[in-house]
């Protein structure tokens, strides 16, 4: 029994590649079976039917022990899981691993076997050994003899996709269908090229749907900037995926973007604007992400990032990607409220498709659950439709062209402005949108450039930089033989910032950068293909071409929208809650840390939001844009009016709190790697050794001896 108070000290790894000790026995080798890099990485399944790893990268089936008594979480001890009947037990002692370290005066592991190697789908052959049967695309054939077919399925219960069984009650780790390198057929590949983008369209064009009302554009507005925007996601993403990271990340508008972006949008400069508004506000934000997305850009090119990385852990990202989607409460019911019945029942069948017929399969696929925000729209949308044509929603002899402040019957006033947010017919975009419209840069006008906007909006690139960390991280575990290299991450951080400048030039509204929910996308279909997402970049890049599309996107009412973000935003804070299983999650130093750091994130900008504000003062601006004044009336009252701006605005930001509390917080308090759940990213001196890892990260065309000369940016 191990005592809690005294826990033995833990050896430091052994040598790579590892050696086997001399008297090492047959039995013992035989409890070895290869496996992914998830060990190295600080992912720790807790489930029955996982593996233990040790630092050479290979999974050690243990010895069944006792269950040891007062665990001491704070230390970093875990309990090792009992040996599957499959196994032969070990002869002699295992020792118990933890976080690839094995505990001093322990007996050294046993031996290695050989490792099984991915099929390489960019031209290479099959690299496995002889006689294992691999089919196309580098996956298992289902002929192969019983025992070795088991042998396989052990060989993956160690990979980091978490997958639920058809019972619902336990987890088990499984293989993705196809992985980064893979290429399957051209059907299947564009079905699922444009399955990857359509999973995720709420977050493509949602955002775009708040920000161009909020500037005071019309529909017509509303309309180009969602052109615009399915255009950039296209182009940023084939770059990405040639470029960056090479992981198969879609890129798109950010909600890390939203908050600083309504910011300025509300500014006090801007709010007396009545002629050209929509256009003028436009110009003020591109100048902005241009500023600040040139920074992101030195941050990812100059090395900049790969310092940052060492503040930067799962007990930081965890919070500050969570306080983003928890920053929007105000508007999210708030808007769904204006025509509660349709908001109610957009809400009700996001969750029923998501949750419960997640497990419903049709054509062998997971359709509800891959494909819950469009059919919920779709649905919601007709009932929609067939109100509004049957007279439910009519407006009942008032007048609609009298904007509702002037009418002077009390009832119009509350009836009309209800019904314009229930009737699916009160834009124009589809109708007046053209059939072909070819989005180019700087088609608002020349960008302004202000200094405290761009300042303001350079503290969101780097939440989205510290997103990304997370997104790479994640994703790399599900689809590429090891995570990325400081040296790749940072690649791909400085070609986020060059996609959020070509976001600036064209007018998107907000960056461009990994959107969160690719990761969840990824893990529910399977699909890690860089071709597919790539095809269906190239697919998206054609549909902004057609104006009707983007009409089609502008002309959804508002209460949809509302409805539909509510889900994308609690999404996205459990999304940014996830990455905590990287870590100790039993650790009361990590929950203290992560409440704290959630809690001031909500406090602090209610502070900021609510000083000096006036009861029942009338304001231009509506109540759920209420958080985004601040510069005009914050508690910062110095000589400069910039430095107030920069200072009431920054701190009345979630995010912005959320990522200050935890990063000061997680590298002062002291706390084990294993239990503070370091990220691990990929030593180049191995990723040299291995063909595999080289052929996922590097550059086509032999592009990457560019990048040599810079150690920072290669592999």
């Amino acid at each position: 029994m191990a005592n809690s108070e005294n826990p033995p000290r833990r050896a430091r790894p052994g040598p790579w590649p590892p050696t086997a000790p001399p008297d090492a026995s047959p039995a013992a080798a035989a409890t070895t079976v290869p496996l992914s890099w998830a060990k190295r990485t600080g992912f720790k399944g807790r489930v029955s039917g996982e593996s233990i790893v040790g630092s050479s990268g290979s999974i050690t089936l243990p010895k069944p022990k006792e269950t040891e008594a007062n665990v001491d979480l704070e230390a970093g001890r875990t309990h090792a899981l009992p040996t599957p009947p499959q196994a032969a037990p070990a002869q002699g002692p295992i020792p118990a691993v933890t976080n690839g370290e094995a505990e001093r005066g322990a007996t050294p592991a046993p031996v290695d076997l050989p490792v099984r190697h991915r099929k390489d789908s960019d031209g290479g052959g099959d690299h496995g050994p002889k006689g294992v049967g691999l089919g196309p695309n580098g996956q298992h054939r289902s002929d192969l003899p019983p025992s070795r077919r088991q042998r396989r399925e052990e060989e993956s219960v160690a990979l980091p996709q978490l997958q639920e069984d058809d019972d619902g009650f336990a987890l088990r780790q499984s293989h993705i269908k196809y992985e980064l390198r893979d290429t399957p057929g051209l059907v299947p590949i564009f079905l699922y090229g444009f399955q990857q983008y359509l999973s995720i369209i709420g977050s493509l064009i949602l955002i775009p749907l708040v920000i161009v009302p909020a500037m005071g554009g019309t529909s017509e507005d509303t309309a180009a900037v969602v052109s615009t925007v399915l255009f950039i996601s296209g182009v940023t993403t084939l770059l990405h995926t040639f470029l960056g990271t090479r992981l198969p990340l879609i890129q798109g508008p950010s909600f890390v973007y939203l908050a600083p972006a309504l910011a300025i949008i509300n500014s006090p400069e801007l709010q007396g604007l009545n002629e050209n508004r929509f256009k003028h506000v436009m110009k003020e934000l591109q100048g902005a992400l241009i500023i600040s997305s040139a920074f992101q850009t030195l941050l990812g090119y100059t090395g900049g990032m790969s310092l940052l990385l060492r503040l930067i852990n799962p007990v930081v990202v965890s919070p500050t990607i969570a306080a983003v989607g928890l920053s929007f409460f105000s508007y999210g019911f708030t808007q769904v409220g204006t025509c509660l019945e349709i908001g109610i029942i957009q809400i009700l069948l996001v969750i029923i498709f998501a949750l419960y017929l997640r497990k419903i399969r049709l054509f062998g696929h997971r359709i509800f659950l891959i494909y819950a925000v469009p059919l919920s729209l779709g649905v919601t949308w007709a009932v929609a439709f067939l109100l509004t044509e049957s007279g439910v929603y009519s407006y009942k002899g008032c007048n609609i062209n009298i904007p509702a402040s002037n009418m002077l019957s009390s009832y119009c006033r509350r009836h009309v402005p209800r019904m314009q947010h229930c009737r699916v017919d009160t834009s124009r975009a589809l109708k007046a949108s053209p059939w072909f419209r070819f989005p180019y840069p700087l088609q608002w006008g020349t960008p302004v450039i202000n200094w405290k906007m761009s300042f303001v909006m350079c503290a969101a690139s780097i939440i989205a930089s510290v997103d990304s960390v997370g997104s790479y991280h994640a994703s790399s575990l599900l689809v590429a033989s090891r995570p990325p290299t400081a040296g790749v991450l940072s690649r791909g951080i400085g070609l986020e910032g060059v996609s959020s400048i070509l976001a600036g030039l064209w007018g998107a509204g907000v960056g461009s950068t990994t959107l969160t929910e690719n990761v969840h996308t990824i893990a529910v279909t399977k699909m890690g293909s860089r071709r597919a997402v790539e095809l269906g970049a190239v697919i998206l890049i054609l549909l902004s071409f057609v104006g009707k599309i983007g009409g089609l996107i502008a002309s959804i009412p508002n209460v949809m929208v509302a409805a539909l973000l509510c889900f994308m935003w609690a999404l996205l804070a459990a999304l940014g809650l996830s990455n905590l299983r990287y870590s100790e999650a039993g650790s009361s130093r990590n929950n203290i840390i992560v409440g704290l750091a959630l809690f001031f994130s909500l406090s602090i900008p209610a502070y900021f939001q609510q000083f000096g504000i006036v009861p029942n003062a009338n304001s231009a601006v509506p109540s759920y844009f209420q958080p985004y004044i601040v510069s005009s009336h914050g508690p910062f009252h110095t000589s400069s009016s910039g430095i107030n701006y920069v200072l009431n605005t920054l701190l009345s930001f979630n995010m912005v709190i959320a990522f200050v509390i935890a990063v000061i917080l997680d590298n002062t308090v002291p706390g084990s790697k294993q239990e503070r759940g370091v990220y691990v990213w990929s030593d180049k001196e191995v990723v040299r050794r291995e063909a595999a890892v080289q052929k996922d990260y590097e550059l086509p065309f032999s592009s990457g001896r560019i990048f040599r000369w810079v150690k920072w940016v290669g592999l």
